[in-house]
């Protein structure tokens, strides 16, 4: 089964992402970054299992400097969490796909977000 995952770019951040009936992970990423590679079916996994409750995109920050910059990402991969237009977790770095679907899960059950997680 493939899920669609929307390419984010500058122009429709807004509209796909802000103006979202459902919860919206961005995954800010570049072609190069190996640890974005690596996160990547982690993500692609979570879109299938979280198929009609939360909504899934990419953002390629080479291509697309506006939003990045607009939310202070300075190291990718960075993954968003917004709900209801605002911005409610942010995890940087490599990370296992336990940890991003405990942040899809407090945020689908209205959990206060935990501190964001930065891997060093």
């Amino acid at each position: 089964m493939s899920v669609e995952i929307m390419e984010i770019d500058d122009a429709n951040f807004d509209a796909k992402v802000l103006q979202s009936d459902q919860p919206v992970l961005i995954d800010f990423w570049a072609p190069w970054c190996g640890p974005c590679k690596a996160i990547g079916p982690a993500v692609e996994k979570l879109a299938e299992t979280y198929s009609g409750q939360f909504r899934f995109g990419k953002c390629n920050v080479d291509n697309n400097p506006n939003t990045p910059d607009k939310f202070g990402i300075r190291a990718i991969p960075t993954l968003l969490f917004f709900n209801q237009g605002q911005l409610v977790d942010k995890i940087t770095g490599a990370v296992g796909t336990a940890q991003i679907e405990d942040a899809i899960k407090r945020i689908l059950s209205g959990a206060q977000p935990s501190a964001p997680f930065v891997v060093q």
